[in-house]
């Protein structure tokens, strides 16, 4: 018997699915977490069975595209183990698309193996090519194991797009460099506004805002930019840059809402739903998961979640100050 799609009561039908693995990075990059972050103890998250079986609780009731982020979603051990448990459901065909989101820190160990578990196309977040700036942005990051990852992946048969977090006054004078790098190796790329989430100390939420708008006048002048309805499940919304013929796309949660069409839920590392990145309100899966080993409490506990599904967040610069200001950090949440 085919169970009722998951639609909340804007009416939009939820099919793309966020899950973190982890709250832990091998990077501690200035706008996701402090640099002296205190992660959750291991007996709090979920186990990868039980990642497996709340996964495939959501894919029953229709999720098509699943996402495994962080932290640092490869650095959580034996986790190949759930992207192959993962990969069965992609060779059914319940699941259209199976995707991760990394820094690239550990492609180069694992990019075979997640091709071969069904992974086609991932993102790598790279905020620069300039290894000194890369080195402040990510704390701890290395940038020559990040290369060697997109290496790998590329070899593996991954396609890769890069995620870029458009940060005033560091990033802007690489515009027009991080395009054509990306040009170069046949990936897309999608620019994202910083979003204020997580006390981060000295860091300035609104400091740091580089509008897109801007960003996208910027490229406007040296490349003719051509909208595009393509849509890859997300947020972005797409340009072909006309002499590369490469694809840009812009994810805008403070310049341009994207709310209405939102089809997406999260789910952190400890088993909480949050059904708005910028929003606070969460409720709990893990209790209804572990109560019962039918899964009957843990889809009444889903669906109440999406019920709940805001119609919008309320991150706001506009005023020159932070508003709708998150306090988890977006490692507990996911990327």
């Amino acid at each position: 018997m085919t169970r009722p799609p998951l639609v909340d009561t804007f009416r939009r039908t939820i099919s793309y699915l966020r899950v973190s693995v982890t709250d832990r990075c091998d990077f501690r990059c200035v706008y996701c977490m402090s640099e002296a972050m205190e992660f959750l103890p291991k007996r709090d998250l979920l186990t990868l069975e039980e990642l497996d079986r709340l996964c495939s609780a959501f894919i029953e009731l229709g999720i098509t595209k699943l996402r495994i982020t962080g932290g640092e979603p490869l650095v959580r051990r034996n986790i190949m183990q759930f992207f192959n448990a993962m990969g069965h459901h992609v060779e059914s065909g319940a699941l259209k698309e199976l995707t991760v989101t990394t820094n690239g820190s550990q492609l180069e160990r694992f990019a075979g193996d997640l091709y071969a578990a069904g992974v086609r196309r991932i993102n790598v977040s790279l905020d620069t090519l300039d290894e000194d700036k890369f080195k402040a942005i990510t704390r701890w990051g290395r940038f020559a194991q990040v290369m060697r990852g997109i290496d790998a992946a590329q070899a593996a048969g991954l396609k890769v797009k890069i995620n870029t977090v458009a940060l005033k006054g560091v990033n802007e004078d690489e515009l027009f460099a991080l395009a054509e790098f990306c040009a170069a190796r046949g990936m897309d790329q999608t620019w994202i506004e910083v979003m204020p989430m997580g006390d981060l100390g000295n860091e300035n939420r609104l400091d740091q805002y580089w509008s897109l708008d801007d960003l996208r006048a910027t490229l406007a002048q040296e490349y003719t930019l051509t909208d595009l309805p393509d849509s890859t499940g997300g947020p972005a919304h797409y340009v072909r840059v006309g002499e590369t013929g490469q694809r840009i796309g812009f994810i805008t949660p403070l310049s341009h809402k994207f709310c209405e069409s939102c089809n997406r839920v999260r789910v952190t590392c400890t088993g909480e739903i949050y059904t708005c990145l910028g929003q606070e309100g969460h409720l709990d899966l893990r209790g209804p998961l572990r109560s019962s080993e039918s899964n009957e409490p843990l889809e009444r506990a889903i669906r109440k979640a999406i019920l709940l599904k805001p119609e919008g967040h309320d991150f706001d610069y506009s005023r020159g100050t932070v508003g709708g200001q998150i306090s988890r950090h977006m490692n507990h949440t996911g990327g």
